[in-house]
């Protein structure tokens, strides 16, 4: 790809104006591959160059796509599926990069799935290490008590190893249903299921919400939509990237 004047590839990723983007550079702002570019006439590869805002990485000026997709229950997380069977890939298809899915969630699961070309980003959010937050929503069979809370707190041991569970929450009960938010750092195969499971009550309905700074507000299902500058920031500011 031709060199392009930076305050273009900034424009063009979202930042404000050229005149805008002109500010940031002058003011010392912008960064080229850890060198700060405070020339007007600096011009770059987005494709090839690492550029940062105030230490920020500008992740659609690098060539780097993060989208968000609310995934419909049914649908299996693969980007295609020899059985025909409607994958997450079908609804990234019309996209010019080659993307894929930064974990899974599993076919009964609805809600929050990160899609993205940035391997580094997506082995960075997946490793526990970086201890990347996921938040779900669970319809359970029966009624949640305040007891049952304290156990998730104190941690539910799967499979010889404790689930750390963050701010479990009771949202709402019925007769023989509960809907219960909790929050987890970890990302092992039906996890949350399985924690339900442990305490003795099955999941009947469960969605994913938020994946570290990135919420699902209001995506209907089967939507896509871009991350805003500042979630993909924050997103990459998580992982040290």
């Amino acid at each position: 790809m031709a060199e392009i004047r930076l305050q273009k590839v900034l424009a063009a990723a979202g930042l404000g104006s050229r005149r805008k983007c002109e500010e940031f550079i002058t003011a010392g702002r912008v960064s080229i591959d850890g060198e700060v570019a405070d020339e007007l006439g600096a011009r770059v590869d987005p494709l090839v160059s690492e550029i940062r805002v105030d230490g920020v990485l500008i992740a659609q000026a690098s060539g780097k796509v993060v989208v968000a997709l609310n995934k419909p229950r049914g649908v299996v997380t693969t980007m295609s599926d020899p059985q025909g069977r409607s994958c997450v890939g079908d609804f990234v298809a019309d996209f010019e990069e080659r993307l894929f899915h930064v974990g899974r969630l599993d076919t009964d699961t609805e809600g929050l799935l990160l899609m993205t070309n940035d391997g580094e980003l997506a082995n960075r959010l997946g490793h526990p290490s970086h201890g990347i937050e996921k938040t779900y929503v669970a319809r359970v069979r029966g009624r949640v008590t305040k007891d049952i809370l304290r156990e998730l707190t104190a941690g539910v041991v799967v499979e010889d190893r404790a689930v750390e569970v963050a701010n479990p929450k009771i949202v709402d009960i019925s007769n023989d249903s509960s809907v219960i938010e909790v929050t987890i750092h970890e990302g092992r195969n039906r996890i949350v299921r399985r924690l339900f499971d442990e305490l003795g009550y099955p999941v009947l309905d469960l969605v994913r919400t938020r994946v570290g700074p990135v919420q699902l507000a209001g995506l209907r299902s089967g939507q896509v939509r871009d991350l805003s500058n500042a979630e993909l920031g924050a997103l990459y500011n998580a992982v040290g990237l």
